[in-house]
């Protein structure tokens, strides 16, 4: 039997039209359907999903989605949430084969980090790592720093400060004062 056949029977539903979102919720599985499990390498690609990846699967998707709607995902168009790294995450700590080994974060699994030896991945952007809060303080403080500076006595004294500096050769005091000082 083909792999599509068997998979893409249709679904007998009793309303034409989606069911209540209460009605769509779906059921958190945490064992294999009830039954001997089939030998994996003879079963047909259903039973090998229903028995061996969705017992698996299916509570990782729904803790990843409590997970997204915690970071707020749903909110808005970018988020630093990665749901690969999360589902990653939580399936290598879930695994039965480590049922007795502590929590491993995402970048010291071992297979992570040899992946991010060959493929670094971009920083995240700071906007993407700072709350509206912090974000609005620095918007403000440098909106202050620039009011101020625009200000004419200071630009006074800035100039006057910029003069002393040449004529005091304040940069070339500095660099032998701290060849100095890494010299003892």
């Amino acid at each position: 039997v083909p792999l599509e056949a068997e998979m893409l029977h249709p679904l007998h539903m009793e309303q034409p039209f989606p069911a209540p979102a209460a009605q769509n919720l779906l059921p958190i599985f945490e064992e294999a359907p009830s039954g001997e499990p089939p030998d994996p390498k003879k079963c047909s690609p259903r039973e090998y999903l229903e028995f061996y990846i969705f017992p698996v699967l299916l509570p990782g998707l729904a803790a990843l989605l409590h997970e997204a709607e915690k970071e707020k995902c749903f909110e808005g168009k970018r988020n630093k949430f990665i749901a690969s790294d999360f589902l990653t995450e939580w399936l290598y700590n879930k695994n039965p084969k480590r049922k007795d080994e502590s929590f491993t974060e995402l970048f010291s699994i071992p297979f992570v980090k040899d992946w991010l030896k060959d493929h670094p991945r971009p920083p995240i952007p700071l906007s993407l790592l700072i709350t509206e809060e912090e974000a609005s303080i620095l918007i403000q403080s440098f909106w202050r720093g620039y009011r101020v500076r625009c200000d004419s006595e200071i630009q006074e004294l800035r100039q006057w400060q910029k003069k002393l500096r040449e004529e005091r050769h304040i940069n070339k005091i500095v660099k032998e004062f701290w060849t100095k000082q890494e010299a003892k």
